[in-house]
């Protein structure tokens, strides 16, 4: 198999060998190579990013969609879900992509592996479910444990109680250290009569349909006519596309829950494409 790999600058093609023969690695220019791998099948694209797995995180993965694999849709209708994201401001970030065929996006030499860390531009907290989407906020970098005893009191609470008013909602958030807090946990256990907190596995971004959200958002932002040139033309961005996205893209999203279970399944834990 032969890897481009592509930055603002150069391009770098290696030939990967097996048996006797040694790896070779030259640096040549791009325009020179892209007519040629198109005709050999490969096309350019951003590496898929992937949480480094331990070994304990993939089974409670694994022991989560097991757990879940018989839920239907109807039973995921009863699940909100939530997360943060990070906004940049459109500029060229020199980003690294990678040329491959299509059958081989998985292949570890074209995976780029991720850590949770906070970063610059806009931070905001969303939450959905199948029937609705639910408030967006911009947050400061780096959400603490108060800022988010915040917003589980005055977004996911009344949230939950008019989405799901027969208290059989379920609250999905991912195990960030202000969301694992004890503040946080005894706060939920004084609710629990009015909305269930999912037990979600750890690193698990591939079964939260969210993350496709914030992919529309990102996707619209980078096509928008007047490009945002400051963060708060930027987050007036972000807010405006979140509230106009259809509900069938968001319904569509919570449909896909199932498959993205089977994924993880025959995945034996580890890391997916969804």
């Amino acid at each position: 198999m032969a890897r481009l790999v592509q930055d603002d600058r150069k391009a770098t093609v290696t030939q990967i060998t097996t048996g006797y023969n040694q790896g070779l690695q030259k640096t040549i220019s791009e325009p020179t190579t892209r007519p040629t791998l198109k005709q050999m099948g490969y096309s350019s694209r951003r590496p898929h990013q992937v949480p480094l797995l331990s070994a304990n995180n993939r089974k409670l993965r694994l022991q989560f969609t097991q757990a879940h694999q018989n839920w239907t849709i109807e039973d995921w209708k009863n699940v909100a879900w939530s997360d943060e994201s990070g906004f940049l401001l459109p500029h060229s970030d020199g980003r690294v992509r990678i040329w491959c065929k299509q059958h081989e996006s998985m292949d570890p030499s074209c995976l780029v592996s991720t850590v949770q860390a906070a970063g610059g531009g806009v931070m905001v907290w969303g939450i959905f479910s199948w029937h609705t989407l639910g408030p967006l906020v911009p947050t400061e970098h780096g959400l603490n444990t108060t800022a988010y005893l915040s917003i589980v009191a005055d977004c996911v609470h009344p949230f939950m109680t008019t989405v799901y008013p027969s208290s059989d909602g379920y609250f999905q958030q991912d195990n960030a250290p202000c969301h694992k807090a004890q503040i946080i946990s005894n706060w939920f256990l004084e609710h629990d009569n009015e909305f269930t907190v999912l037990q979600w596995p750890p690193q698990s971004p591939d079964l939260n349909p969210i993350e496709h959200l914030w992919d529309v958002v990102e996707q619209k932002i980078r096509i928008m006519d007047v490009q945002p040139t400051n963060l708060q033309q930027l987050c007036d961005a972000i807010m405006s596309i979140w509230t106009n996205i259809s509900e069938e893209c968001f319904q569509h999203l919570v449909e896909s829950v199932p498959q993205r279970i089977k994924a993880v399944l025959k995945a034996k834990g580890g890391q997916t494409l969804h």
